[in-house]
């Protein structure tokens, strides 16, 4: 700042001459927090000179070097005569009173009046006292600067500061924001709690809708407790509020324009917003207590565990409301309806998240036990996986199952406080105020609206009953439950208080519980606002009842390949590839003329441009997906000069699809169940998830078991995902050499999903295309290979894209005579080829070789057609490059065994059964490959 206006500034204030300790003072504030001091004292400190003074980036001013710049400048402009008395301890309180507003900020919430039972024992925080920072009772009558405290003016008394900061942050809202550093954000909420105390004035209609939410979810539980005592039910008794939470934030939404919300919660309460907030039928839901269920196919689900859609009027429009189907792995879901979301979005066209929005419903012990919680929240700004910010809330009835001390749940003081790694802002809230649960839900909507980040709602409350109602909660915690068998409901609270103050009488509280009774009774929908769906963008009509067998058409002009080929290797000038990548394409280019036979990373992306070419969305995400772990695709292309991108299969057609290749966070499970979450929303096109190594899918084995393989049967959930797992023993050992194909061969039943072993460009050309073409839509897992994406045996012909197909078995392929083979050796993936190559360098020509590129379903009808001209042979092999208990061998040899001649013996020529998936010494690994294709081909070992 310039020394002038500095002096200005001092002439017209009261510090000039000795009143430096003051400026100190103040300035200490501004370094803890800036916006403890007014916007005026912002200006100043902001303007500080660096210690530095030839560095623009050096770091802030020494504390004596501020001290002696202002004494500087205070003397020089008392010596021309305008000094001006002023009281120094009068002063230093100044300071002590911005210091304590900024104490309440920070620290209000640890003294504020969060939980219903009154079970806290929390320490009072000294700096929340205004003896602590030696303001005395005389002090109340005093006036003050308010600093940047949005409530009352510029100069208040003290006792009415005090009392602001009181009821703003140590009341029924503890609001924790100031480890956020963006200045504007925490300016934004200041503003929305200072101004009103931290409360909203509701107006008679408004309090009585809050009060409809609380008789319906309270009717909802004792109605479910009576009709069917001792069922499971997880009731949400104690957490009733989260029923007007959500109303109040499907109304704001929809206020600001969002169409869409897709819920994830576990079972905690899930019946209660089926019902009053959703709008499933009582009737239906009863049905299921009772043991009914439709005549569907598929094994179905615990009612807990379901989904439902419905559409929600609201005065800004309808809202289409989703609630996600979820197993028992509590928070798995949540990165899944992320994923929905974002496919929800990226079909809308909506770049800000505004149109489409997640909320996520946690309990308190497993939003701090479950890993899958970090790594969901860190994808929440990552490029590939941001939704514009989630409303998080947390239904903290402060027990898990049986488990109620914190020091057994967690090392953290609350169980929000993991949100605070993205800085998102953590609203706790006791759940017996139910207007102060309905101003945080609108202001949370605001928020994730504004600043399109997560915001956390953590609603104390506490949990009627056990774990489930079968359950004595008083054997683990008798205190607890002794003071909640005397603690009066929510509603009961909140209807006491508005027949108080006269909002409504005693005989409507009593008219709306009975109505809602006679409601269920009469099994119809209870929701006021639910409106037949309309607003449903996710067509699966196409795809409904679709088997295998379908006919479908996948062939492409040879011309139309061609033209295809072109566009991928047709670069701009001015992008300069790595040597490596430039070789690539070089040879891309020769394939694109007819030059050369195609590899794996040409077919692969010609596969991809044709299904964008087709106007059909691919996405890809992987940990290294653009370039490919093995340096084959190198769809994103990097300028050495400037480090921009290029992506060829941007710019294959005039009107084509959309294509996103992310490299994504290094996650599996989360990205996994993000996947999967778009593929359920997005069936039109290629949702791919690629592993780094097909080992590091165990990662993500809850997703692979409780959605992929099962979600089909037990929620009718279908899902066209592919998953990439790169899968070969080239000698990396036991974590680099296994997708652990055994599991997912295991997993397969009812068709619910595909496992395919492709071996050639052609090959996982026509299997890509299929998962699109095709009108089916099932999940795709496939053994994707690592040194064959080089081998100079696996090519293909551009004319075996444009007029082949899928094979899933494919025969003998070299000129032997089917008369002269008294043995067939069946294989999938790379080891073909290695028997390929004994076999010719051996010149064998009495063993045919036959390779099942999909292992699941079984391809009967194929195997027997290729099997047709073996009937003589008796000798038939298994050959597997896994160990004997793992791969395909026990998984699929019944298959085998069913389509070989009558009375022919099958045997295995593989490793032997090992508990690490591989080796890791190389030359036991040699030893280990030769002795299988040995025992294949009958030679000596």
């Amino acid at each position: 700042m310039h020394q002038g206006i500095m002096k200005a500034w001092l002439e017209s204030s009261h510090l000039s001459g000795a009143n430096s300790t003051y400026v100190e003072e103040m300035y200490e504030a501004y370094q803890e927090d800036p916006q403890s001091v007014s916007a005026d004292w912002q200006v100043v400190f902001d303007n500080l000179p660096p210690v530095n003074e030839a560095s623009a980036s050096a770091p802030e001013a020494a504390h004596s070097k501020v001290r002696d710049y202002f004494r500087s400048l205070a003397l020089e402009t008392r010596g021309k005569g305008a000094s001006r008395v002023s009281d120094p301890e009068l002063d230093a309180k100044q300071v002590k009173v911005l210091q304590l507003i900024n104490a309440h900020r920070f620290r209000g919430h640890q003294n504020a009046n969060l939980d219903p039972l009154g079970l806290w024992k929390r320490d009072e925080v000294k700096e929340l006292n205004p003896a602590h920072h030696g303001l005395t009772s005389e002090d109340m009558e005093r006036e003050f600067n308010t600093g940047s405290f949005a409530h009352g003016g510029e100069t208040m008394k003290l006792g009415d500061i005090v009392h602001a900061l009181k009821s703003t942050y140590c009341g029924s809202i503890g609001a924790e924001y100031m480890h956020i550093t963006d200045t504007e954000e925490k300016r934004w909420i200041q503003q929305r709690l200072e101004p009103t105390l931290g409360k909203a004035s509701f107006n008679s209609d408004e309090k009585l809708r809050i009060l409809e939410g609380l008789n319906s979810a309270e009717g909802m539980e004792k109605y479910l407790g009576a009709k069917f005592p001792g069922a499971k039910r997880f009731s949400l008794e104690g957490g009733d509020s989260l029923v007007p939470m959500m109303r109040e934030i499907i109304y704001r939404a929809g206020e600001a324009g969002t169409k869409e919300i897709v819920v994830g919660m576990a079972h905690r309460g899930r019946l209660n917003v089926l019902v009053n907030i959703l709008g499933k039928r009582p009737a239906e839901l009863f049905d299921e207590f009772a043991g009914k269920h439709a005549d569907v196919n598929g094994s179905g689900d615990v009612k807990y565990h379901q989904g439902f859609s419905s559409d929600f009027e609201t005065p800004g429009g309808n809202v289409h409301l989703a609630l996600a189907f979820n197993p028992s792995h509590l928070e798995i879901v949540n990165p899944v309806v992320i994923g929905s979301v974002r496919a929800r979005q990226d079909r809308r066209g909506c770049q800000d998240g505004l149109q489409v929005m997640p909320v996520t419903i946690h309990g308190d012990s497993a939003i701090t036990g479950q890993g899958i919680v970090q790594e969901t929240f860190n994808m929440s700004q990552a490029r590939g996986f941001k939704v514009g910010g989630s409303i998080r809330i947390v239904v903290n009835n402060q027990v898990g199952f049986t488990t109620s001390h914190h020091a057994d749940v967690r090392s953290t003081e609350y169980c929000t406080d993991i949100a605070k790694m993205v800085q998102a802002p953590i609203f706790h809230v006791n759940a017996d105020d139910p207007e102060a649960v309905a101003f945080i839900s609108q202001l949370a909507v605001d928020y994730r609206n504004q600043f399109k980040r997560d915001v956390v709602i953590d609603l104390v409350c506490y949990r009627r009953h056990g774990h489930n109602e079968a359950d004595e909660p008083s054997a683990t915690q008798p205190l607890m439950y002794s003071k909640i068998k005397k603690h009066p409901t929510p509603r009961k609270i909140y209807a006491d208080k508005l027949i108080a103050e006269e909002t409504v009488s005693a005989n409507d509280v009593t008219g709306l519980v009975n109505t809602y009774r006679d409601s269920l009774d009469a099994g119809d929908c209870v929701v006021k606002e639910w409106r037949p769906m309309t607003l449903h963008t996710v067509d699966w009509t196409p795809f409904l009842n679709k088997e295998w067998d379908e006919d479908y058409d996948a062939s492409l002009p040879i011309e139309k390949l061609k033209e295809l080929a072109d566009k991928l290797v047709d670069l701009p000038e001015n992008h300069k590839l790595q040597s490596r990548v430039a070789k690539i394409y070089g040879d891309r280019k020769t394939m694109a003329a007819g030059e050369k036979m195609l590899d794996w990373g040409m077919a692969e992306t010609l596969a991809y441009a044709t299904i964008l070419e087709d106007q059909k969305r691919v996405r890809i995400t992987g940990q290294d997906s653009g370039r490919g772990t093995f340096f084959h695709r190198h769809a994103v292309l990097h300028n050495q000069n400037d480090a921009t991108t290029y992506l060829p299969l941007r710019n294959v057609a005039d009107e084509q699809g959309p294509i996103d290749i992310t490299d994504s966070v290094l996650s599996e499970a989360s990205v996994l169940a993000f996947e999967y979450g778009y593929a359920t929303a997005e069936p039109g096109g290629l949702t791919i998830w690629e592993a780094q190594f097909g080992d590091f899918v165990n990662c993500a084995q809850v997703v692979i078991d409780q959605f992929l393989s099962s979600g089909e049967q037990k929620w009718g959930r279908l899902c066209g995902l592919t998953m990439l797992l790169p899968h070969g023993y080239e000698g990396q050992g036991p974590e680099h050499s296994s997708a652990r194909l055994e599991r997912f061969l295991q997993l397969c039943a009812n068709h619910n999903m595909q496992v395919c072993v492709p071996s050639t460009p052609a090959q996982v050309y026509h299997m890509l295309r299929r998962q699109v073409v095709r009108p089916m839509r099932r999940p795709l897992v496939v053994m994707s290979p690592k040194s064959l994406l080089r081998h100079p045996l696996a090519v293909s012909s551009m004319e075996e894209l444009a007029d082949g197909q899928f094979h899933n078995v494919i025969g003998e392929t070299d000129d032997l005579d089917p008369k002269q083979v008294d043995r067939v050796v069946f294989c999938s993936g790379k080891v073909y080829f290695e028997l390929l190559e004994k076999r010719r360098k051996q010149e064998i020509n009495n063993i045919a070789i036959v390779r099942i590129e999909q292992l699941y379903p079984f391809p009967e009808a194929e195997m027997k057609q290729v099997l047709e001209q073996y009937q003589h042979v008796k000798d038939f092999v298994w050959c597997q490059e896994e160990p004997q208990n793992q791969g395909a061998w026990y998984c699929s040899q019944h298959h085998f065994w069913a389509n070989i001649p009558a009375g022919a013996q099958l045997t295995y020529a593989g490793r032997e059964a090992s508990a690490a998936p591989a080796c890791g010494y190389p030359g036991l690994h040699l030893r280990q490959q030769e002795s299988l294709l040995n025992s294949a081909l009958k030679l000596s070992q």
